[in-house]
């Protein structure tokens, strides 16, 4: 086996690897998971809490049981009393009933790429199906009996209230014992809204109460399952740092409690999220926790601020935030800078190459906002890193091309020494070392390519800007796998053949992954056939197990690592010529099909 030949084989079986445990660990459903990912919206499957009480010991709010009876949407809705939100990013309502947020619905966002499918549904009120919500509010501090408004307890609002970005909602709650209790409620244009809570003290007694804050989910949320991408209970403390507690941990351990300055907590899933966040100067008891509810648990992240005491006459208030919308990566950005918010960048989900990964997308998101279009974008990134990498890719390729030009000597040296073998790669090496020839050389294109396709694959995966991108013609959604099929002729045969049991997700192989299938099979035929059977067989197969183990990537991916091919191709004939190295891709085309032995046939 040739060194040239041995290296090729070398990166080959090294890629696949990689993409191989790429696939297990980041757990690519198959075609069904696909499809259902693309028709329903994730948070519409998730579940949520009931509401916290007030603890007598000063302790975070503790969630309730659920509702005994399950309602729809609608009827939850309709059983309280609610002032409506609307703003140009959501729509929904407060409820006057516990003075919760627990109704949002994103204008912006639906649930597949039809323009007639329903708006993505966040929150949800508790007593219906998936309650997801948020709230704030007073906790009695240990030794104090002021009566605080319970979770059941009916707040009042000005006739005809609407919180809008222009119009601020302030509600108000007596609690008859001298105490008056006010909360008021503002949100900007987009996801973030502004919770001020007011406690005024007209009794004869000093009061001390703590300030609190909590996004809570009742019940086990259904999730995606992917390695790759964090879905639960996530936020950020001083003392912990970053958090990141799948479902599935938290049930097991029950509760994790950290003390913080600033900071933010809350839960989310793969393109949204709710999260509360107390002044970036408060010092908070964060904790996440678990708790049975009824046949299931009560997922819950709340914070607990410093004990205030307020005198007679006096008032005291707290304010603190609450984002809940889509993790739209600019405004997530610009949160953090403007509310000094301790890497709030970090709820999504940029990953442990989050130093390639969220720079990878700036410059693609840059570029979309130039082009338009986020596949067109893909592609010019593409050209971008292939010119970053130039210089140490034209050094590998022409080291590539020199030892096909050596090959002769080689071949020379295998009939010389036959089964010497030390000797064999002694004088190997000195003609290596007279033409100054790196043998490992050709892996380094390939192995540059596997960082960049892994950030570009988290990239497509876990940003919401590329959700419902689209490309060209038949590709919607950049995020999701072509889905067009070889095996009902592209869509001409009205079957669809992944409902054949068993290999169903096999036979979903798209017009784009039998691109880039052809793409790799040029860039490999741009080399000359190894003797040996073996290593043919090899390289003649890779491209079609690739073909097929791309097919349910994501179509952006997919588009890449096409164009990539391309591009190396083009490359690497330029550079075969220029170092005086024939460019054998047709003569190796035409022996594939048998022309080259028809035309030498012939010619005897």
């Amino acid at each position: 086996m040739t060194s040239e030949n041995r290296n090729m084989i070398v990166a080959i079986v090294l890629s696949m690897v990689v993409l191989l445990a790429w696939q297990y660990f980041s757990g690519i459903p198959q075609m069904e998971a696909q499809r259902q990912a693309q028709q329903t919206t994730q948070q519409g499957q998730s579940t949520a809490p009931t509401a916290p009480g007030a603890s007598s010991d000063a302790s975070a709010p503790a969630p309730a049981a659920a509702a005994p009876k399950a309602l729809t949407r609608e009827e939850a809705l309709a059983r309280t009393p609610r002032v409506a939100i609307d703003t140009p990013s959501v729509t929904g309502s407060v409820s006057l009933r516990g003075g919760r947020i627990d109704d949002l619905s994103l204008k912006n966002y639906r649930e597949t790429v039809q323009p007639s499918s329903p708006i993505i549904t966040l929150l949800s009120p508790s007593g219906g199906p998936n309650p997801f919500y948020a709230e704030f509010g007073w906790v009695a501090a240990s030794g104090s009996n002021v009566k605080l408004p319970a979770p059941d307890a009916l707040w009042t609002a000005p006739d005809g209230a609407k919180l809008t970005t222009e119009t601020p909602l302030t509600l108000t709650y007596d609690n008859g014992e001298g105490q008056v209790f006010r909360r008021t409620l503002s949100v900007d244009a987009n996801y973030m809204f502004h919770v001020v809570d007011e406690v005024e003290n007209n009794g004869a007694a000093a009061v001390a109460l703590h300030p609190f804050a909590l996004v809570s989910r009742h019940g086990t949320p259904h999730t995606l399952g992917y390695y790759i991408l964090h879905e639960g209970l996530i936020g950020v403390t001083s003392e912990g740092g970053l958090h990141e507690i799948k479902y599935k941990d938290i049930a097991e351990r029950k509760t994790e409690s950290f003390t913080s300055t600033g900071g933010w907590l809350g839960i989310t899933d793969k393109y949204w999220a709710a999260t509360v966040i107390p002044d970036s100067a408060e010092k908070v008891q964060a904790r996440f926790s678990a708790v049975p509810s009824g046949n299931d648990l009560t997922f819950q992240t709340d914070f607990l601020g410093d004990a205030v005491t307020v005198e007679p006459g006096a008032k005291a208030t707290r304010d603190g935030r609450l984002f809940a919308g889509a993790k739209v990566v600019r405004l997530v950005d610009g949160y953090q800078a403007q509310y000094n918010i301790d890497r709030f960048d970090r709820l999504i989900d940029w990953g442990w190459f989050y130093f390639i990964t969220k720079p990878l997308f700036v410059v693609i998101d840059w570029i979309y906002h130039l082009v338009g279009n986020f596949g067109i974008a893909i592609l010019a990134v593409t050209v971008l890193i292939k010119g970053i990498f130039f210089p140490l890719a034209n050094k590998s390729y022409a080291s590539m091309a020199k030892m096909k030009a050596v090959q002769p000597e080689i071949q020379s040296l295998r009939e010389r020494y036959g089964d010497d073998r030390v000797k064999l790669q002694q004088e190997m090496m000195e003609i290596y070392k007279k033409e100054k020839i790196n043998p490992i050389a050709g892996c380094l294109p390939i192995l540059i390519q596997i960082p960049v396709f892994f950030a570009l694959y988290k990239v497509l995966f876990v940003t919401i800007e590329m959700r419902h991108a689209p490309f060209f013609g038949w590709i919607k959604d950049l995020s999701a796998p072509d889905p067009t099929t070889l095996f009902n002729l592209f869509g001409l045969i009205p079957w669809d053949p992944s409902q054949v049991p068993v290999i169903g997700h096999f036979l979903m192989l798209g017009i784009w992954p039998i691109i880039m299938g052809c793409t790799m099979w040029a860039q490999m035929k741009l080399n000359p056939a190894p003797p040996d059977p073996t290593q043919k067989m090899i390289f003649d197969w890779m491209p079609l197990i690739f073909t097929f183990m791309l097919a349910s990537f994501a179509s952006g991916l997919v588009i890449y690592w096409a164009w990539n091919n391309t591009l190396s191709v083009l490359q690497q004939s330029v550079i075969m010529r220029k170092n005086g190295v024939k460019v054998e891709l047709w003569d190796n085309l035409k022996s594939t099909f048998g022309l080259g032995k028809k035309k030498k046939a012939g010619a005897g």
